[in-house]
Order: C-alpha cells, then sequence, then structure tokens
C-alpha cells in the first residue's frame, strides 16, 4: 500500500523544500493543499481518516508547513480536532523549519557545551525558529532572551511560547547592531535566527566577550547573520568560541526532517510538534 503524505500548507504554494524531503524521508507520494486555514480544512482531514482500513491508517499522515508557526499551531489544533477514536492519522508541524531547524541548531549546541544555567540570546527570534529554539533551550534550563527590533513582537513571541509550552522567556528589543551588540556582552550563547542576507553582528561585537561559548547561525545567505563566522562551521573554535553555522547543523536538520517523516508512517496515532522532534534531534546529535 502507498505511504500518502498530504502536505497542508498555510501559505498559497506548498513548500518545494518540505515537497522534496518528504519523498526523500520515504513518503511514495506527496499531495500538496495550500492557503488552508482552521476554516476550510475540514473536508481534506475527513478525507485522511474516513478512507483506510484500521489496519491501514498508518500509511497516511499529515504535514503541516507555511511561513507562520501561530497559523501552523493553529491548524495543527483544528485538525486534531476532527480526530476521534480509530479515525486520526499521524500529523507533523515544521511551519517554515520551526522545529526541525530550531531542534538540530539546539541539539547540536547542547551536545557541544552545557545549556542549562546559561544566558541565550535569540537574535532576530521572533520568527519561527527563533521561538522554537527559545523554547527548546528555555526547556534545558537556559535563561533566554528573544530579540526584536520592537520590543511589541518579541513580547508578544515570548507570551505565544508561554501559552503553547509553559515557558518563562524574557522580551528586549535593539534597533541596530550597536544595541545587539551591547545586549550580547555578558551572554553565554548567542543564536541567531534571523532573515536571509542579514547581518546582526559584526565579529568585532562577539569575539573579545570572556563570556560567550557558543554561537549558532541559522541564516546561510550572505552576508551571514553573525560576522566572522562561516556557514559550514560545525563546532569548531573561533576566538575561544564554539560555532556552528547553518550548512553545519544543517545536515542534521535535514537527517532529523526525513527521519520525523519515516516514523509518521509507523502508526496512525504520532503528533510530531516541538517536543517529539527536540526529543528525537538530541538523539541524532
Amino acid at each position: 500500500m502507498k505511504k500518502l503524505l498530504f502536505q497542508f500548507d498555510t501559505d498559497t504554494h506548498p513548500s518545494t523544500f518540505d515537497t522534496v524531503v518528504a519523498y526523500d524521508g520515504g513518503a511514495d507520494h506527496v499531495i500538496g493543499h495550500g492557503s488552508l486555514t482552521p476554516e476550510n480544512v475540514t473536508p481534506l482531514v475527513e478525507g485522511t481518516i474516513f478512507t483506510r482500513a484500521p489496519k491501514d491508517k498508518q500509511n497516511t499522515a499529515i504535514f503541516i508547513g507555511g511561513s507562520n508557526a501561530l497559523a501552523g499551531q493553529e491548524l495543527l489544533q483544528a485538525v486534531q480536532n476532527h480526530f476521534f477514536y480509530g479515525f486520526q492519522v499521524s500529523i507533523m508541524l515544521d511551519s517554515n523549519g520551526c522545529n526541525t531547524t530550531a531542534a538540530a541548531g539546539v541539539a547540536k549546541l547542547g551536545s557541544s557545551g552545557k545549556l542549562a544555567g546559561k544566558k541565550a540570546i535569540i537574535l532576530a527570534g521572533t520568527g519561527p525558529v527563533g521561538q522554537r529554539a527559545a523554547v527548546m533551550m528555555s526547556q534545558e534550563g537556559a535563561d533566554v532572551t528573544i530579540v526584536s527590533r520592537q520590543i511589541e513582537k518579541s513580547q508578544q513571541a515570548c507570551a505565544a511560547m508561554q501559552e503553547r509550552f509553559g515557558v518563562t522567556i524574557s522580551a528586549t528589543e535593539a534597533a541596530d547592531m550597536d544595541t545587539r551588540a551591547d545586549i550580547i556582552k555578558d551572554a553565554n550563547i548567542v543564536f541567531a535566527t534571523g532573515a536571509a542576507g542579514v547581518e546582526l553582528l559584526k565579529e568585532e561585537h562577539w569575539k573579545d566577550i570572556p563570556s560567550l561559548e557558543m554561537i549558532a547561525d541559522a541564516n546561510a545567505t550572505p552576508p551571514l547573520g553573525i560576522g566572522g563566522t562561516d556557514m559550514m562551521d560545525k563546532g569548531i573554535d573561533r576566538h575561544g568560541k564554539i560555532i556552528w553555522g547553518a550548512i553545519g547543523f544543517g545536515t542534521l536538520k535535514l537527517a532529523l526532517h526525513r527521519a520525523c517523516i519515516g516514523k509518521l508512517f509507523e502508526s496512525n496515532t504520532q503528533t510530531f510538534d516541538a517536543e517529539h522532534i527536540f526529543k528525537l534531534a538530541k538523539e541524532m546529535a
């Protein structure tokens, strides 16, 4: 029986990246649907749960993507609201790589040093990856602050993550590079999760900070988010700090994404969100 993955995307066009990884992860067919909301997803969900016999339902699964993690979370909840005993399929949420990218980056940082008790700064952290990375670090015992150009956005992100995960994350703003440089002066960990091609710090801003132990940068498009690093860095030492570049931990991200897709087809009762994906990332790291 064919393994069917239905790609439910909150954006107009389902992500081609997610489609490729879905096939590489073991799906036989990937069927994409865009512009999905809690209001219009009902018939699609019913089509996945009312077709195959109970013993065959594990061969159908749902992947939720899109650029907005909060919209993805709402869609996940709406889909699950249609499930009931004996009529459900496994489901995965990874809007804009929020879970797999964040999990891979935090897992690699955790494999390189201690996270518990450390002061962690998430630069440009209001996006999907930044929010989930903040959650994962907080759950590992770090004292986490999300930095944004606008305090309202960082506060909203922190409130949303507290509501969903029950974690306490601090919010602050930094409208320019000098302010960001000042914010990290007593940090132990910096994770940059900004937009592609936007430099958040220069090398001079971090290389001489004695408290700084580890840096990760999720941006693979030059100029990188953290100047003086390389996208290929795999836990290498630069100025006494352990550095992970976007491609450096991206290898784990792709392997993790593929592994999660494969596991969706092992049973019909699984939910892969931040908690389960991060747990698997730490095992793989």
